[in-house]
């Protein structure tokens, strides 16, 4: 229990965290790793891993309903069990947690755990053990927000931090915040023979910001539960049961999933003693090319600063902090473009600027539905729009909003498309193969090229070069 001195200090064995310990440790051994939680990440935990697996389970069950016209029969006398199904999660979820735990295990003396928090702007205390550090990346992560009026209610109430260690789903439930993760679980148990409702204090869902696309989700969602938007929803305990008022109506629930957003991880750090003011949430200003804190040797990554809070860009944040934590002269990065997936069905996908970003300067839209979608089709998923923004002068690409099937695809090919700042001519000039659900994206990019002010190729294959100009 000796104070030590060490080059860089991390606080947070999550993505974030890892990320940067490992991006400092290769360059300077002199680290630790600090963690006063459970292992294994909030993606492999709570999060990306065990809602996908529970989301697919639901799918799974879900696309019975089309047994019958495809000539499979029976299909309507399969059954789901909820309690089954959480243990399914579980099961896949310790594996892939213990693969994340295995990794800290092997640090060592390297790894300490326990709490941490500042006592000057460079020095950590840590169960009554002072680490002396030359630089800190603080990495906590985040937790979800449970208004404190709602606390009492205590196990009527469960997160998304806890939703995959309960025993079973109950057979009604309310889903409070329509944001990602909302729209994701809740469409999930819907598809479980759940009765779900659904309430979100804004007129918006799943992150977007496109009118046109965010009301046909709407639409599309409320084809499969109650969704009730523009009012904040109110709970209040009748006896056994929660009571839900929301619009005016009032509804009896066994149980509500709070989804309705995550706060950083930064009590108990102490964050005044570091030396720099802090905001009204007590946050200091980080500068999101370099994740440093101000001038201070002292960087945030990951959720808990805000920023972006997925696992890629997380990872990203760990290891822009781990470099600069580790040496002298501190270096800015080019953020990657944004990508953000909601696994609803159809997928929700934004890449690059979302529509609100670029709705007040000049752009041209191009669009492109997937009723009549060859492959979207055959796959009885022919559900879903597609808007995709782009500088009328040149056509170079800015963002893309969607509901669409393999949203994930086609957002990370928009993506890629956007960070190489390409135009749409030069997204024409590539291969779409016949039938795939990106002759979609195609079928936008061409409704979008009709639109570009200016010259524009003859066709949109690329001329060899070779030919003499006429």
């Amino acid at each position: 229990m000796n104070d030590i001195k060490v080059k860089v200090a991390v606080i947070g064995a999550g993505t974030a965290g890892l990320s940067a310990f490992r991006e400092a440790f290769g360059v300077n051994p002199d680290c630790v790793l600090i963690n006063g939680g459970p292992y294994g990440t909030t993606c492999a935990r709570v999060g990306c891993m065990p809602s996908k697996l529970f989301i697919q389970v639901a799918n799974n069950y879900y696309h019975r309903h089309v047994f019958d016209r495809e000539g499979i029969k029976n299909g309507g006398g399969l059954s789901i069990d909820r309690r089954e199904v959480l243990r399914y999660v579980r099961s896949l979820r310790d594996y892939f947690v213990g693969g994340v735990i295995k990794s800290v295990e092997k640090l060592g003396d390297k790894n300490i755990k326990g709490f941490a928090r500042f006592v000057a702007p460079n020095v950590l205390e840590v169960e009554g053990r002072k680490i002396i550090a030359d630089a800190v990346v603080i990495a906590t992560g985040s937790s979800p927000v449970i208004p404190k009026p709602w606390r009492e209610y205590g196990e009527k109430l469960i997160t998304t931090d806890d939703i995959f260690e309960e025993d079973t789903i109950a057979d009604e439930m309310a889903v409070i915040g329509a944001g990602v993760i909302g729209l994701e679980l809740g469409q999930a148990m819907s598809r479980m023979d759940v009765n779900v409702t659904m309430v979100e204090g804004t007129e918006s869902i799943g992150g977007l910001t496109d009118p046109v696309i965010n009301r046909y989700a709407i639409d599309t969602i409320r084809e499969e539960f109650n969704l009730y938007l523009g009012h904040p929803a109110e709970l209040s305990r009748n006896d056994s049961q929660l009571e839900l008022s929301c619009s005016g109506e009032k509804r009896g629930i066994e149980k509500a999933l709070i989804a309705i957003g995550r706060r950083p991880n930064i009590q108990g750090l102490e964050l005044e003693k570091i030396g720099v003011g802090l905001n009204e949430k007590g946050m200091p200003e980080v500068d999101s090319s370099t994740m440093r804190i101000k001038d201070t040797p002292i960087f945030m990554a990951g959720d808990v600063n805000g920023f972006r809070p997925l696992l890629h860009e997380a990872a990203d944040e760990g290891r822009i902090a781990g470099y600069n934590a580790v040496r002298s002269k501190t270096r800015c990065f080019r953020r990657r473009a944004s990508l953000a997936i909601a696994f609803t069905e159809p997928q929700i996908a934004i890449a690059g600027n979302r529509y609100r970003e670029i709705e007040e300067v000049p752009h041209i839209i191009g669009e492109a539905t997937f009723d009549g979608q060859g492959r979207a089709r055959i796959m009885d998923k022919n559900k879903g729009i597609l808007r995709i923004y782009a500088e009328p002068g040149g056509g170079k690409l800015l963002g893309a909003e969607m509901m669409a099937p393999e949203g994930e695809y086609i957002g990370h090919l928009l993506a890629w498309a956007i960070q190489k700042e390409l135009t749409v001519f030069e997204v024409l000039n590539m291969p779409f193969y016949h039938p795939t659900v990106l002759e979609g994206l195609r079928t936008a990019v061409r409704d979008l090229s009709s639109k570009v002010e200016g010259p524009r190729p003859e066709l949109e294959l690329p001329p060899c070069g070779k030919c003499p100009v006429e």
